[in-house]
């Protein structure tokens, strides 16, 4: 046997049928016969979630003629008080508004419809208008605006002016303080800080004079618009010059954490030379050959700096090669006692050398000397005593490789190799042997002829230099 079970969704089911049943049966038959009830009953299902429409205004049916007349004679009054509305033809029949004539533009159609439509007993309102063509309708309120601009400016003249002085006397006070650029310059690290501060004092007071004269003429909404667009053009500058932006600030960390003083011997990047001057844009060089050479300081700023000149002591080093088959602690005591032997080699620190490589056929050494660079010039320095050590190896029977090349003769060519071998013999037993210990004086005093022409371009040139002795030196 099956069972149905009936669940509180079927109830409910069966209920709304039972419910809309009763409803229709109340509709086809109005009057229930045999109840003793007479009166007719209405049925209203309302939908749940339907959007209601909006409900008409109310038509009176009790208005008569003397009501279109008032509103007929309202609206006319209205239009007769507005300026180019005073042509409008008004019609009114059973609250019906009919409106008719010239006018000078859509707007102003818009707008008497919109006013007939505010007037109580209106139902609805037709338009018929006509666009008035005419050069004196369409002209002359043109004409009459303009006259009534001018007459309001003329009138707003001494306010004018008086905002304009208020503008120029704060613009003039801003001017005097960036003139003391005395006292900017005891404030300030530097005299381009001292410029940068007085030409930004200008500025501001510019700034301020103009929302003052503004703030008079009761126009600062004026101001919002203007630093908004200043804003976005402020950025679309900044994104456009962005590179002299970074070179500027880069300007401004170099003179006030200076690297290098003038005439100082650095090497920037893989540039070197002399400094001549350090300016707002670029650092400008005196290379080694004479040139000048110009530097972004934005460049110099993030690049590596050596300063040669900051430590006066400084290292040489240079490399020499003895047989293979020579003692090479040997090799390195008789190159020290050369180079300890030179008058512009520093005892203290002393020379060092060590030994750099083994080869095949030689035996590399690297020898060190200190050098200071007020009395001795490092490149002729360190070409002195490459030259006294290898001559002082020779002299101690040290043999210095030489590249090896294997050779194959034939019978015929054995000859003539004995006989260049003959000349070559008999050429070296002619030149005079040179006596151990004995060396000409060599040269190594400073080179200053890049350092001269530096001083004398500093003394002639009147440029701006950011470089001043009383700021520290990183």
């Amino acid at each position: 046997m099956a069972y149905a079970k009936i669940t509180d969704r079927n109830y409910m089911s069966i209920y709304r049928w039972l419910l809309t049943a009763l409803i229709l049966m109340m509709a086809a038959f109005p009057f229930a016969s045999g109840s003793g009830l007479s009166g007719v009953v209405h049925a209203q299902v309302e939908l749940p979630n339907q959007p209601q429409a909006a409900p008409e205004p109310a038509i009176d049916p009790a208005a008569n003629s003397s009501d279109d007349r008032a509103i007929a004679n309202r609206l006319r009054g209205i239009f007769q008080e507005i300026e180019g509305m005073q042509e409008v033809a008004v019609a009114v029949d059973a609250g019906v508004v009919r409106l008719s004539g010239s006018v000078a533009d859509d707007a102003a159609a818009d707008r008497a419809k919109a006013i007939a439509q505010r007037v109580s007993g209106v139902v609805t309102v037709d338009t018929q208008f006509e666009r008035d063509l005419s050069v004196g309708g369409n002209v002359e309120p043109v004409v009459d605006k303009l006259g009534a601009s001018l007459q309001s400016f003329l009138s707003a003249l001494p306010l004018i002016g008086i905002a304009i002085l208020v503008a120029a006397v704060v613009g003039l006070l801003g001017h005097l303080l960036a003139s003391l650029m005395g006292f900017w310059k005891r404030v300030t690290p530097n005299v381009f800080l001292a410029e940068l501060i007085a030409g930004s004092i200008r500025v501001v007071f510019i700034f301020i004079g103009i929302f003052i004269a503004l703030d008079i003429l009761n126009a600062t909404a004026l101001i919002g618009a203007v630093l908004g667009g200043a804003g976005v053009i402020g950025l679309a500058v900044g994104f456009a010059l962005r590179d002299t932006v970074d070179n500027y600030m880069s300007s401004i960390m170099l003179s006030i954490r200076q690297p290098f003083r003038a005439n100082d011997h650095v090497l920037i990047g893989d540039r070197e030379g002399r400094v001549v001057r350090l300016t707002s844009r670029a650092t400008i060089l005196m290379t080694l050959d004479g040139n000048h050479l110009r530097i972004p300081n934005a460049t110099v700023f993030k690049a590596e700096i050596l300063n040669y000149t900051r430590n006066p002591q400084r290292r040489f080093s240079f490399e020499l090669g003895v047989d293979a088959d020579d003692d090479p602690a040997a090799a390195i005591e008789t190159g020290l006692a050369a180079i300890n032997g030179q008058d512009f080699v520093l005892n203290d620190p002393e020379a060092t050398a060590e030994i750099r490589e083994v080869g095949d056929s030689n035996i590399l050494i690297t020898f060190h000397g200190w050098i200071d660079q007020r009395n001795s010039d490092y490149r002729k320095a360190r070409g002195a005593a490459i030259r006294v050590t290898k001559n002082a190896l020779e002299e101690s029977g040290f043999a210095l490789p030489e590249p090896i090349y294997r050779l194959r003769f034939d019978n015929g060519a054995a000859k003539s190799l004995a006989n260049l071998s003959q000349a070559k013999a008999s050429e070296m037993s002619g030149k005079k042997p040179r006596k151990a210990g004995t060396e000409e004086t060599l040269d190594v005093s400073p080179e200053d002829h890049v350092e001269k022409l530096v001083d004398s371009e500093r003394s002639d040139d009147g440029s701006a230099d950011l470089l001043d002795d009383k700021q520290p030196v990183e």
